[in-house]
């Protein structure tokens, strides 16, 4: 299950120590949301040259697709924090995979584990901290977007934003998170 917007916006909110695994857990997690819920592994993977003309133009790890998004104001704040460790231009924007050898799959496979897995363990103190009484993890910044988007933009527009091949994929997606529809032909038969 997603987070609410109130949620998030605690989680926004929350007083974090600049620089600590919180803190930047708490920037990976929104970095990923911000962006319609990208997966963790793109989140890590994502270069500095992949961020041109106020876009983040990517390839899509699970499926190779090439994926074009406008950066939201909030991601440039998030991008701030990270420039002055850039080394390179076709350098790692989150620290997780700096220094290791980009050809080597399974070194950044394996990485890309480890990270999430940390990450987790930080956001389940962040959601203590911030007084979220549900789990927080990475791939729940996907779910998150979905819950929040329910029924504010078209399904085949949060078939682009999710980079889903299949429109049915998508709504059996959105399913588990929109409810209105049903909730409102459950209270017009038996709401008199």
């Amino acid at each position: 299950m997603g987070l609410t917007e109130e949620e998030v916006k605690k989680m926004e909110n929350l007083e974090l120590e600049v620089g600590s695994q919180e803190w930047h857990a708490r920037n990976v997690w929104l970095f990923s949301f911000y962006f319609a819920g990208i997966r963790v592994a793109d989140v890590l993977k994502t270069k500095w040259s992949e961020i041109q003309d106020g876009r983040l133009q990517y390839r899509m790890n699970k499926n190779q697709k090439l994926v074009s998004l406008k950066i939201p104001d909030k991601i440039l704040v998030i991008l701030s924090y990270y420039k002055k460790d850039k080394t390179a231009n076709d350098d790692y924007i989150f620290p997780e995979l700096k220094g290791i050898n980009q050809q080597n799959k399974k070194a950044i496979v394996g990485t890309t584990s480890n990270a999430d897995k940390n990450l987790n363990k930080y956001l389940k103190r962040i959601a203590k901290l911030a007084g979220i009484d549900k789990k927080i993890t990475m791939h729940i910044s996907r779910h998150t977007f979905g819950n929040i988007s329910g029924d504010k933009i078209s399904i085949q527009m949060l078939q682009k934003l999710y980079r889903h091949s299949s429109i049915t994929t998508t709504v059996n997606y959105q399913s588990n998170f929109i409810h209105k529809d049903v909730d409102d032909a459950l209270d017009s038969v038996i709401g008199f």
